[in-house]
């Protein structure tokens, strides 16, 4: 069982579909028709409107429950699952492979390196590649950070989510699910800050082309003092 699964059931009121996180995805898309790439997909939200939308995506996700839901939902769309790692044994090629919510960010900076060997390899020419972090720039001034408090359906159930041991090699990823008190889960995994200057050299060295970076879907300015995100815009020529 990977570490998302313990909230597989309520994912999608946690971190639900966001009209401006595919708007912006969509620009880059091409026209219908095109083929999308999901890498860390969840439940398939945004698979499932690529599809409506005429589009022909894939969507991956290392965690069994997430790629159970997404099925359920959306039969016809290709779902596996699989680590983003390891994208190349699809054997497909994609005009947009995109990656949100932090998930990158759970790659050691080799495996992270050898995984954008991949995605370029499985771009087509002129094809993009998007991708979202947290804003490391920012967070590695912190030893401990805390993010704002969720709450899923009955403001009982409450959703915790802390980094510890901030440092630019590694931090530690806690998150707790709780009921009136009652701890439903606590789990602990470990991410790799990599700062924006990092990932742009790493990108380089890929060959990846830098188009934009932002520090929200709203094309926001980003600024390394500014706790925000990260996103970056790359294509392949």
């Amino acid at each position: 069982m990977s570490f998302y699964s313990e909230f597989a059931f309520c994912y999608e009121q946690l971190f639900p579909f966001r009209e401006e996180v595919y708007l912006f995805l969509r620009e880059h898309a091409a026209s219908p028709g095109s083929t999308v790439l999901d890498a860390g997909c969840g439940p398939g939200h945004y698979c499932r409107r690529f599809q409506q939308e005429g589009f022909r995506p894939t969507g991956i996700d290392l965690d069994p429950e997430m790629i159970a839901a997404a099925v359920a939902t959306s039969p016809a769309i290709a779902f596996h699952a699989m680590d983003i790692a390891e994208l190349a044994t699809l054997k497909q090629s994609f005009r947009l492979i995109y990656s949100i919510g932090n998930v990158v960010a759970h790659l050691s900076p080799d495996r992270f390196s050898a995984f954008l060997c991949q995605v370029h390899a499985a771009l087509e020419p002129g094809g993009c590649w998007i991708f979202q972090t947290v804003n490391w720039d920012y967070l590695l001034s912190f030893t401990e950070y805390s993010f704002p408090l969720k709450t899923v359906g009955d403001p009982s159930l409450s959703f915790h989510r802390r980094y510890l041991d901030i440092s630019p090699e590694q931090t530690i990823f806690d998150v707790e699910l709780t009921a009136e008190e009652r701890v439903i889960f606590n789990e602990q995994t470990t991410l790799y800050p990599l700062t924006a200057k990092s990932f742009l050299q790493k990108h380089e060295a890929a060959g990846f082309c830098m188009e934009g970076t932002y520090g929200g879907f709203d094309k926001t300015p980003y600024s390394q003092e500014q706790n925000s995100g990260l996103i970056m815009v790359l294509t392949k020529h």
